[in-house]
């Protein structure tokens, strides 16, 4: 059996501190998720929406068979930068040719899951419009929001999260039982271990009553116990939280706590803090870089940060490749960033920050097509320092065109082009690009550079016009300067175009051409990339030997390089070779091979299209149920992320196994929802709509009519049918009982299925007989293909003419 890629169940980051009182919260809010789909909890910053709800969520799992997963939206202020983040969340690709909000549609359409949207208010609108969307195209699925106010999503349940309550001081209770002190006590306890804060109590009491039991006040404050006993918080507290004697109110606690602790902290301290404004979070090593300067040397930021720390102004989010990652609670950042403007630092800092996104970018660029041998394990661990980075990456992005720094946008856009290639991530590439592109200045060889990379996008969209106009533009802007390497770059993209519009001897030209500059300028990514594209070509001509040829003498480069990434995707085009020519060995080969690459990697489609491959061999071996399981597996991956593509290929490869074994109606409604699928994502249809019988002039009728009821089916009931199909297959089949001493229908089936077998014996379609009974018709498919399964049939003929023969026994 395929082993089956098993999908986490969420992505919440690990609590770094305990989560004190909330308890009926807890309870009223589980209840509350329970029947309202969308619910926004609301409230002042500090007040604990972010940690309740990240609370909330791992106690609701066990509701959400497929999941709670979160997206932080603090940073996004776009539609886009809405839905991009939460595909992230999921793992959802963009696919070529469609919007990514309907993708993710399509991927989250049939699953039960929580998605957490935290920190909404800077695209308050933007969330309001995309989970409007999401809760009408995906039933199953619920919105946990946090923000400041409602976010006007339909069907909001609005949860004001309260203060923790103050212990009262006439009501006789024991303050240490109080929810507000705990959390003073917890959280001293750490600052002083040794300290007397417990025998202090009545002073603790007081300080929670001061701040409202605003739970990051109460944090921050406690934070002090280490230098200060809780009688000299509360009287410095007091005096700063009195009411204005002009016109009676109180100053923001938040506001009111972070100036009193900013106040007693070193100048070093307060340098630091404000610097670390600019990162949405980061590790020591970039603290360092960004935030070093002035009076602040390098080799003091780890015990500053320490002291921070302690002083619960910064937080820990974890580990990433054995780097602490670090974060500044909401409040406590925009207090730090007008520190920051006050200071007259902000453009200075933020520069530092955007110069280091830049080098970390384009060491990705470079390792990404360096020629020389190169570890894998360093490759790679390049892509995945920029995914660390990649909300650090945005927020440079968004300095860069605010403050109309077009080199620096440039660079970044240049560098992150194998990342936004490679990680399908299209669209938002393709809007970066656009942005710095459409304003004057920059370098010459940025801008060559920039026009191909946004031409490689468009091509990755299937928008071949524009892809070929920014290809050639910015191939002619790198031949003036005499930078080879975009136009490399340029013809190779031009050349797939040549390719897939059939304009094979223009093709062959542009190939030729890349193929000796890159040789001259020991360029050996683009050509090997060349030599792929050659043997595509050599394939499209049916030269199938000059195609395997080529393959593998770029497999040779690449492996020389230690490329897996080019390596995978080169298997998969000599596996598709393979199997084209009969060599299935050679082909199962190839597939594996790559298979094993894009688990590595985690690339989902190319993932699919390999397990595809794997399922198609083995089924020409004669492993029909080694087969179906790797196309099932191929088939639920695509579904999962939304792949229209990828699921109509483990479809068609389904039904071609299935109409083998006997299932024809089922593997034709299969074919016809493929050819649905095919065309929403812009490819051609089937020169024939029999891909099953393409030698069949005058198909049968009634697979005539398999076919239209495929082509009705819809995204999840067609994934649905095709699951039971293969489920169904993998069973012995009986041999068709005799005629006059089968066992009455209604003694082998279950009542539904008697059912069900009735209806189709008075020749109602599927779609007929789900709106009959209320079920959908994917329910109806999987009932028929057990009926098929158990009665050894392989058609509703064979059903209807049973059921007749029995007088209507069924």
């Amino acid at each position: 059996m395929a082993p089956q890629t098993a999908p986490a169940r969420q992505n919440l980051p690990a609590d770094s501190d305990s989560f004190i009182g909330r308890e009926r919260d807890l309870s009223d809010l589980l209840r509350l998720l329970d029947t309202d789909r969308v619910v926004t909890l609301c409230g002042p910053g500090g007040i604990g929406k972010t940690r309740l709800a990240l609370r909330l969520a791992a106690q609701a799992t066990a509701s959400f068979p497929d999941g709670v997963w979160l997206a932080a939206l603090a940073d996004a202020s776009t539609q886009w930068e809405v839905a991009s983040r939460i595909a992230a969340a999921l793992a959802v690709a963009e696919e070529p040719g469609r919007g990514l909000i309907e993708t993710l549609c399509d991927a989250l359409s049939s699953r039960r899951l929580l998605l957490v949207l935290d920190s909404c208010d800077r695209a308050a609108g933007h969330v309001a419009e995309v989970g409007r969307t999401l809760t009408r195209r995906c039933p199953e699925i619920s919105l946990l929001l946090t923000a400041a106010d409602p976010v006007g999503a339909d069907g909001e349940s609005v949860r004001r999260v309260p203060p923790l309550p103050p212990p009262r001081s006439d009501d006789g209770t024991d303050p240490a039982r109080n929810e507000a002190v705990r959390l003073f006590l917890d959280r001293a306890g750490r600052a002083s271990p040794a300290g007397p804060v417990d025998a202090d109590q009545p002073a603790v009491a007081e300080i929670c009553r001061l701040v409202d039991g605003n739970p990051l006040a109460i944090e921050l404050v406690a934070a002090w116990t280490g230098h200060l006993s809780p009688t000299l918080i509360a009287e410095g507290l007091a005096g700063l939280l009195a009411p204005d004697c002009g016109n009676g109110s109180r100053p923001p606690v938040v506001d009111a706590v972070l100036d009193w602790s900013h106040a007693l902290l070193s100048e070093a301290e307060r340098v630091l803090l404000r610097r670390l404004a600019v990162f949405p979070d980061w590790d020591l090593e970039l603290a360092e870089r960004v935030c070093s300067g002035g009076r602040l040397g390098e080799t003091a930021v780890l015990d500053l940060l320490s002291a921070l720390v302690d002083r619960s102004l910064v937080g820990l989010t974890g580990e990433h490749r054995g780097r602490v990652r670090y974060r500044l609670p909401g409040p406590v950042r925009r207090y730090a960033a007008a520190r920051l403007a006050d200071a007259g630092e902000e453009d200075a800092v933020r520069e530092r920050h955007c110069e280091r996104m830049a080098l970390i970018v384009e060491e990705l660029g470079r390792a990404s097509v360096i020629g020389r041998a190169l570890p894998w394990p360093e490759r790679f661990g390049n892509w995945q320092r920029v995914i660390a980075e990649y909300d650090n990456i945005r927020a440079a992005l968004h300095w860069a065109v605010s403050s109309r720094r077009v080199r620096e946008g440039l660079r970044l856009c240049v560098g992150l082009r194998p990342f936004w290639v490679t990680g399908y991530r299209f669209s938002e590439g393709d809007r970066w690009s656009g942005l710095f592109l459409d304003m004057p200045g920059g370098p010459a060889l940025l801008r060559g550079r920039a026009l191909v990379g946004r031409g490689e996008l468009a091509w990755a969209r299937h928008d071949l016009g524009p892809a070929v106009r920014l290809a050639e533009e910015g191939m002619r802007i790198g031949r003036e300067n005499g930078d080879t390497e975009p136009v490399v770059r340029a013809l190779n993209v031009l050349s797939m175009i040549d390719l897939r519009v059939g304009a094979y001897d223009r093709a062959e030209e542009r190939l030729a051409e890349t193929l000796k500059m890159a040789r001259d300028s020991g360029d050996l990514w683009n050509e090997a990339m060349a030599l792929g594209s050659q043997g595509t070509l050599a394939a499209r001509q049916g030269d199938l030997s000059a195609a395997d040829t080529r393959y593998n003498t770029a497999l040779m480069i690449l492996r020389g390089m230690d490329h897996r990434w080019g390596v995978g995707i080169t298997l998969i085009g000599r596996g598709t070779i393979a199997e084209a020519q009969g060599d299935l060995f050679a082909a199962d080969r190839s597939y594996r091979q790559a298979m094993d690459i894009q688990r590595d990697i985690g690339a989902a489609p190319e993932l699919a299209r390999c397990l595809a491959g794997v399922g198609r061999i083995a089924y020409g071996l004669g492993a029909t149920g080694q087969a179906f399981d790797y196309l099932s597996e191929a088939l639920t991956l695509s579904h999962s992320t939304g792949q229209l593509i990828g699921v109509a290929d483990a479809l068609l490869s389904i039904a071609r196994v299935a109409a083998a074994q006997g299932l024809e109606c089922d593997a034709f409604r299969l074919a016809g929802a493929a050819a649905v699928f095919r065309e929403g994502t812009g490819l051609p249809e089937s020169r024939r709509p029999w891909p099953l019988h393409e030698g069949v002039d005058d198909p049968d009728p009634e697979l005539v009519a398999c076919w239209n009821e495929g082509r009705d089916l819809g995204f999840d009931a067609a994934v649905s049918l095709a699951l039971a199909v293969a489920d169904a297959a993998r069973s012995p089949r009986p041999r068709p009982p005799a005629a006059g001493t089968a066992e009455p229908p209604r003694k082998a089936l279950t009542p539904r299925e008697h059912e069900i077998a009735g209806l189709v014996g008075e020749q109602l379609s599927n779609r007929a007989i789900s709106e009959r009974l209320f079920v959908a018709p994917a329910t109806v498919a999987r009932h028929i293909a057990n009926i098929n399964r158990k009665m050894g049939f392989n058609s509703r003929k064979q059903i209807a003419a049973w059921v007749s023969q029995h007088d209507g026994a069924a």
